[in-house]
């Protein structure tokens, strides 16, 4: 039995295509991440509260969000930046994991608090008001530390910090 080189690097230059294509696909169907991790601060009446935020900036990471997500580590969030402020509206739409939608003023102050998101629902969740961004955090953060309508934020987005 005899071994052909030309063959074998035939066979394995369809492997490596394949494998690239199927690498492809699954890239192109895995969840958007936000670009970047920045520190956030909430000043409460408990004292001051500091969090990792993703950025949602482009309109595809702000479409996306959290989507598909299987957890959210206490701590951490994402700040959507909705410049200028405005009506802002959300939903939980392929949401798995329940959230806490912190929506802030252009100001840093908090204007309101949708607690305890319900995953996977397409009930349109409103700011209520002008907004500038939404925080999302893990639900139960803002009853853990306190965190309130009125408190403060501060992040770059708000001119601090």
């Amino acid at each position: 039995m005899s071994f052909d080189r030309k063959a074998a690097r035939s066979v394995a230059r369809g492997f490596l295509a394949a494998a690239l294509v199927i690498v492809g696909f699954a890239v192109a169907g895995a969840p958007v991440r936000a670009a970047s991790f920045q520190p956030l601060e909430i000043v409460t009446k408990n004292g001051v509260q500091v969090f990792s935020v993703e950025m949602a900036t482009t309109d595809e990471e702000k479409q996306t969000g959290l989507m598909y997500r299987k957890e959210l580590a206490d701590g951490k969030g994402m700040l959507f930046d909705f410049n200028p402020e405005q009506e802002v509206s959300m939903w939980m739409k392929n949401t798995y994991v329940s959230l806490d939608m912190i929506f802030i003023r252009a100001d840093g102050r908090i204007l309101r608090i949708a607690e305890n998101t319900e995953p996977l629902s397409t009930k349109i969740i409103s700011s209520k008001g002008p907004a500038r961004a939404v925080l999302e955090v893990v639900a139960g953060t803002a009853q853990k530390y306190g965190i309130r309508p009125g408190d403060h934020v501060g992040h770059p987005l708000f001119g601090s910090k």
